[in-house]
């Protein structure tokens, strides 16, 4: 009888958890053990998150080495601040710190400008294509991410920042708002007239985006 109740209940309880939340969970143990003095627990957290945060730093500062810096600081601020994470989602936390020292390093760019985007020399940045890709594949995915990272890049660094943020990353107008520390309003004009820029600047490389 308590072996068919069993059976009910794994039938008919709530859902298993989603990799998310069980991901959240691990973060936010990680978390509290580090604010106890483990630091073996922060570098777990470094490992989990040191990837997915060098691609989004990239993305808005396109240079190997000023985004490996950014995540760098961003983690040692991180850790510095660790009091401050008031529950949420861990990812999204380390994302916004991340943000804003890339948001510094873009500042900084911008008084003094430089070569965009030099790793276009060669694709050994790229991911390596699957067996199975053709040749022409591969070649004109390479060709639309050049004349789309040039367009970003071209886009004054607030309208990037947005567009990055919410057309990549996915984050609401409410969290760029806060990101940004500008108005929701504000936040909406820049994804507005950055789109208009890139709709502009791709205009001549339209038979890249085709079908």
């Amino acid at each position: 009888m308590t072996e068919t109740r069993a059976e009910d209940d794994s039938q008919t309880g709530a859902p298993e958890p989603s990799a998310d939340a069980l991901g959240q969970g691990v973060d936010v143990a990680l978390v509290e053990e580090a604010l106890r003095g483990r630091l073996d627990a922060f570098n777990e957290l470094v490992r989990r998150h040191q990837d997915h945060l060098f691609g989004l730093v990239y993305r808005l500062v396109p240079d190997r080495d000023q985004a490996a810096d950014a995540v760098q600081e961003a983690f040692f601020n991180a850790y510095k601040h660790l009091a401050s994470y008031r529950g949420g989602s861990v990812r999204s936390w380390l994302g916004r710190i991340a943000i804003n020292a890339a948001m510094d390093i873009g500042r900084a760019r911008r008084r003094r400008p430089s070569q965009p985007y030099p790793e276009f020399e060669d694709d050994s940045w790229q991911p390596p294509a699957g067996g199975e890709e053709e040749p022409e594949t591969r070649t004109l995915a390479l060709e639309r991410s050049r004349a789309l990272a040039i367009a970003l890049d071209a886009l004054p660094f607030e309208q990037r920042t947005c567009i990055v943020l919410y057309d990549v990353e996915g984050y609401d107008y409410a969290e760029i708002s806060a990101i940004m520390r500008v108005e929701v309003g504000t936040v909406k004009s820049r994804i507005h007239r950055g789109r208009l820029a890139l709709r502009s600047a791709l205009a001549p490389h339209r038979e890249l985006f085709r079908g």
